[in-house]
């Protein structure tokens, strides 16, 4: 390797806005108008990578603000275990693991629902 950092295959939105795995919309919402304020390339004049934020800040929003494309996400977003700690891995998939295992949690119910859906009838 020529020492350059290698870039993740997908971009975890959660770590990019700054929330928990489990973040409520609001939640979501507050952190993104912070960072889109904080980020906005008009504070920052010329400067390309605040621009480059900014743009990820706003389709980590997209992504994670609309009910369906955050599931939708969350089954086929980031799962490159070596980019996580074991504490976010946890929190990243503590809905998933619990509801595979019949022990459901409440946030685990958007899990339980997509599951049902896949399974033979």
């Amino acid at each position: 390797m020529d020492g350059a950092i290698e870039e993740p295959l997908h971009k975890d939105y959660y770590k990019v806005l700054e929330v928990d795995y489990d973040a409520s919309d609001d939640n979501i919402k507050l952190n993104y108008r912070r960072l889109a304020l904080k980020w906005h390339p008009d504070k920052h004049k010329g400067e390309d990578d605040v621009t480059a934020k900014f743009q990820e800040i706003n389709e980590a929003y997209k992504i994670l603000s609309d009910p369906i494309t955050r599931l939708e996400y969350d089954f086929s977003g980031c799962y490159e275990v070596n980019q996580y700690t074991a504490r976010e891995y946890l929190s990243r998939f503590k809905g998933m693991i619990l509801t595979c295992n019949g022990l459901g949690i409440e946030h685990s119910s958007k899990w339980a629902r997509h599951l049902r859906e896949w399974e033979p009838h």
